[in-house]
């Protein structure tokens, strides 16, 4: 299955522009992580077409993920 990818701010440099990537059927939002290298640490919000998702979600052919990081400030 194919889904597109978009990655924010830090986390960019794992997808700089809207990706696809091929992932096995029944493939998480975890394992599309893992395949762009993006560690949990680094992570703070996964939205599935828009919709708040844990690294557990089974994706679909076409889903829209987007990875989020921690942000800092003061």
């Amino acid at each position: 299955m194919q889904i597109e990818v978009r990655c924010f701010a830090t986390l960019a440099v794992h997808a700089p522009a809207d990706k696809r990537l091929d992932l096995p059927e029944g493939a998480t939002a975890g394992e599309a992580m893992r395949v762009l290298n993006i560690r949990p640490e680094d992570l703070k919000l996964i939205f599935v077409n828009g919709v708040h998702a844990e690294p557990d979600r089974i994706l679909n052919d076409g889903d829209r993920v987007a990875f989020v990081p921690a942000v800092g400030g003061g």
